[in-house]
């Protein structure tokens, strides 16, 4: 039996009482687990399954490396950005997005401090946290823009020219950009509230040229209507 932490990503019920969760763990990144009478009505652990909760699993290995079944499942931290609508939403959009670009992800300690952090901010109603934390995925994973002299950022480049290439990359957003990716703490950086749907757009638009087989969040649009 194996037992670790890791943040809910996505699930699905399978039959009457059971569940397929996929998270991402600690020791092992990107995990599926398979988590018997979670839907029973005696179950009361049920409320656990939150986007982005941390969880701790304690897991069997499946039989000829099949699907690891849940044995325990523990609540490692409670928060309530499950009470504010706006963090909600970020909530849901952000376990989205992982969902997608992690599932070949493995053991990646700096992604789930990540994680943490990104949770912390939204936490303290920061709600430009969910920006600064796309672009932070970006630089571990070796694909964000590298720093230079010009003033637009060329998304399919990655690199900064003297010659805007994209409409949603102009000399604003660019800097916005720059000025992300620059600091060492860029939660602390204001994101005006008119530029925020524009700079997410063009995240998703430099997602779609780096990240293989990278779809929009079906959840993009209720996240837009919440912040507009």
């Amino acid at each position: 039996m194996i037992s670790q932490d890791g943040f809910l990503l996505s699930y699905i019920k399978y039959g009457e009482n059971d569940a397929v969760l996929h998270c991402f763990t600690e020791e092992d990144g990107f995990q599926t687990y398979f988590l018997k009478g979670i839907y029973s009505k005696k179950n009361k652990k049920k409320a656990f399954l939150l986007p982005l909760n941390k969880l701790n699993f304690s897991v069997n290995a499946g039989k000829n490396s099949g699907i690891q079944t849940v044995s325990k499942l523990e609540i490692v931290e409670a928060n309530d950005v499950y009470t504010d609508i706006k963090a909600n939403t970020v909530i849901f959009f952000i376990a989205d997005f992982l969902n997608q670009i992690l599932r070949n992800e493995s053991q990646n300690h700096v992604i789930f401090h990540t994680i943490d952090e990104f949770i912390f901010e939204l936490s303290q109603q920061n709600y430009r946290s969910h920006l600064i934390l796309l672009v932070k995925i970006l630089k571990i994973q070796g694909v964000a823009p590298l720093l230079g002299d010009g003033n637009y950022l060329d998304p399919e480049t990655g690199t900064f020219s003297n010659v805007g290439t994209h409409h949603l990359f102009d000399r604003e957003n660019s800097l916005l950009w720059k000025l992300i990716l620059s600091s060492q703490d860029p939660y602390e950086i204001k994101i005006p509230q008119a530029l925020r749907k524009n700079f997410l757009d063009s995240l998703l638009i430099y997602y779609h040229y780096h990240i293989t087989d990278f779809k929009t969040p079906n959840s993009l649009e209720v996240i837009q209507q919440i912040f507009e």
